[in-house]
């Protein structure tokens, strides 16, 4: 009997650009078996999401096409099937979740209507059975009270919802195989920890295939069967997945590897591989990781490298042309993982926070009386001292962006105070704070649209020194203008493109620069890393330790990424819908964790290393609305060690030692 149910064969999908063909995918080949799973992993350009829509046959005709092998599902070949048989496949046997749930649910059309279009044209049902079916799914997929959301529209639901109904819409004809590309980019990492057991589960149940496309090496760790390292088109190295973590042969998946951040790598730089991708139009002929390769031999820059076979292992590379048996190459030191200098700087403390809140009125009726308020930040205290790195971290809802926000004075504050060497900031006039802004600055999560589409990249640095009289005159503004950019790993000639011009990582190093360019003490990094490659999110974490080494500046990381946490921070703050529920060093945190939402935050967290010692917890449901928050300990409807005197009362704080405590009431007396 055969368990094979999609055989990729030597599958070349191209583009037709006015640069010339792009070879998105170049003679790809791998298998999924029934009910397993199988990954795809690499940066970003290196056509695995190309490879998903070859699959589905979604490619944008006529610039894509498919210009060579075969892609079989079951005795069928998908190249060579018509339209109107193609409709039979998509969204029946094979479904897809994408990688943006927003940008890929309609929002004029409610979630009812969005499931029900998929049932009703595959499934010989009624209306009313196909709303049924439709209903149930929803509750499979763990969305609480399915008739209303029934009802709703996107923009309604939180993002992890959003995607739960992505995965119901996907699965509700019970495909053969499900395509998930990024399913958890960017989300939380409770909510990310949920969705992973939600597929697992429904394949489980379904006896379901499932093709993961992703660059979070732990979801791979956590999730498939077998792995496939993909770069510039090619698959460079396949293996089942403990073979592959266990002993990665080619240079490409050792240094990916190697860039993960984590407690282990504290004081040292992380492991980067330096340059790009190369663009689909301009693929060499030869080894196409040559350019970025430390083991680049000459052969390598000539021909393009045999696939081996070391007892199933599968690599491209001339490091193993005419091996016979497994050659392992062993993870350890680098060159480019030289430890950090130590710092010498004292801890004069720059910024303090004390009771911060930020309530917004909620307003309804002709003279928008206020009825309420939503309690985004709601008492938080903390220090921030110079030279240092204090982590901000917690769920999506939980008030972390506003509380950055509002200590910059982006946001008005309605409660507490804001210090900034020894300078209350709250209640200042704009005219007051203006001059101060130089001392903080802020990099925002998303790089593209905080940058501005209409100027270039000199004139927006450059913007800032001048509103701050940097520089005497503009030669001089230029000449430290492109000492920034040279920091922060950028060509000086670079200044006069648009942002639409560069990659993800490099407008992420741009707002760095614009930020650095008047010369601040302290800077918001909000999500600075998120949604980025593990390659490219190793370069940014090596940039800013580089930074604040040289300039002495402290940091607030605003994130939901507890590896970058690990390896970045000096202290960390864990939030819980607008307060502050643990506090303390990172090694105390990390290793003597008291709050149960800390714990069930970390134990979320998809690993390498399995053997972590924690008990696993799944936080269930999402964060409550600030608006109303639960009477007593906010966390008391989702903690598995609530008691009594949860609901009834917010816990004090209880400390462990002279720089670690937490709100809980498990350690009160």
């Amino acid at each position: 009997m055969n368990d094979i149910l999609l055989d990729v064969q030597n599958l070349k999908t191209y583009f037709k650009t006015s640069e010339g063909i792009a070879q998105a995918v170049d003679g790809i080949s791998f298998q999924i078996g029934k009910g397993g799973t199988f990954a795809i992993v690499g940066e970003s350009g290196c056509g695995k999401s190309v490879t998903a829509l070859s699959i589905m046959r979604l490619l944008q005709r006529p610039s894509g096409y498919i210009a060579g092998g075969k892609i079989l599902f079951g005795n069928t070949d998908i190249t060579a099937l018509h339209e109107s048989e193609l409709r039979n496949i998509r969204g029946n046997k094979i479904s897809m979740i994408f990688q943006e749930p927003m940008t890929s649910l309609n929002p004029v059309l409610t979630i009812g209507s969005q499931i029900t279009e998929a049932i009703l044209l595959h499934q010989k049902v009624t209306s009313k059975e196909a709303k049924q079916k439709a209903i149930e799914m929803l509750a499979k997929v763990g969305i609480p009270e399915p008739e209303q959301r029934f009802r709703e529209y996107p923009h309604q639901m939180s993002g992890g919802m959003r995607q739960r109904v992505m995965i119901a819409i996907a699965l509700s004809c019970q495909p053969a195989l499900l395509i998930a590309d990024e399913p958890t980019t960017a989300l939380d990492v409770t909510i990310q920890a949920q969705i992973l057991n939600l597929i697992k589960g429904l394949q489980n149940e379904m006896h379901m295939a499932v093709l993961l496309i992703t660059h979070d090496l732990g979801v791979v760790n956590q999730t498939a069967d077998g792995v496939a390292v993909m770069y510039a088109g090619k698959i460079v190295e396949q293996a089942d997945k403990a073979t592959l973590f266990r002993t990665p042969l080619h240079p490409y998946t050792i240094m990916l590897l190697r860039s993960l951040p984590g407690m282990q790598k504290r004081g040292q730089k992380l492991e980067i591989i330096k340059g790009m991708v190369p663009g689909a139009t301009q693929f060499p002929t030869y080894c196409r990781f040559s350019a970025r390769c430390p083991n680049v031999m000459q052969v390598c820059t000539e021909f393009e490298p045999p696939t081996v076979n070391i007892n199933g292992h599968l690599v491209s590379c001339f490091l193993y042309a005419g091996a016979t048996e497994e050659k392992p190459y062993v993870i350890g030191g680098s060159s480019q993982a030289d430890s950090l200098p130590a710092s010498e700087r004292g801890a004069q403390k720059l910024l303090e926070v004390k009771g911060l809140e930020v309530h917004f009125p909620i307003q309804k009726g002709i003279l928008k009386r206020t009825v309420g308020h939503v309690k985004a930040v709601d008492g938080v205290d903390f220090t921030v001292n110079t030279g240092r790195t204090v982590a901000l971290v917690g769920e999506s809802g939980c008030g972390k962006t506003t509380a950055g926000k509002a200590i910059l004075q982006l946001v008005k504050p309605t409660g507490g105070s804001v210090k900034f060497d020894g300078t209350e900031l709250v209640g200042m006039h704009r005219s007051e704070l203006r001059p101060l802004r130089r001392n903080f600055q802020i990099i925002f999560q998303d790089p593209y649209s905080s940058l501005n589409p209409r100027m270039t990249v000199g004139e927006m640095i450059e913007e800032g020194m001048i509103v701050h009289n940097i520089g005497a005159d503009r030669e001089e503004r230029l000449g430290k203008l492109d000492e920034i950019l040279r920091k922060v790993g950028l060509d000086p000639e670079m200044r006069s493109r648009y942002p639409h011009e560069f990659s993800g990582g490099q407008r992420q190093r741009i707002g760095i620069a614009r930020a650095l360019a008047v010369q601040p003490e302290f800077i918001v990094c909000d999500e600075a890393t998120s949604a980025l490659d593990v390659s490219v999110q190793a370069q940014i974490l090596n940039l800013l330790k580089d930074l604040q080494s040289e300039f002495n500046l402290a940091y607030l990381f605003i994130t939901h990424n507890l590896g970058v946490v690990e390896y970045l921070s000096d202290y960390v703050l864990v939030m819980y819908l607008g307060r502050i529920v643990e506090r303390g060093r990172t090694e105390e945190v990390f290793e003597n964790t008291k709050h149960p939402y800390t714990k069930a935050l970390l134990e979320a967290v998809p690993k390498l290393d399995d053997k972590s010692g924690l008990k696993k917890i799944f936080l269930e449901g999402d964060v409550p609305s600030p608006v109303n928050p639960p009477q007593g300990c906010h966390f008391h409807p989702r903690c598995k060690q609530a008691m009594d005197v949860c609901k009834a009362k917010y816990p004090d704080k209880m400390a462990f030692s002279a720089d670690h405590s937490a709100n809980c009431h498990l350690y009160l007396k």
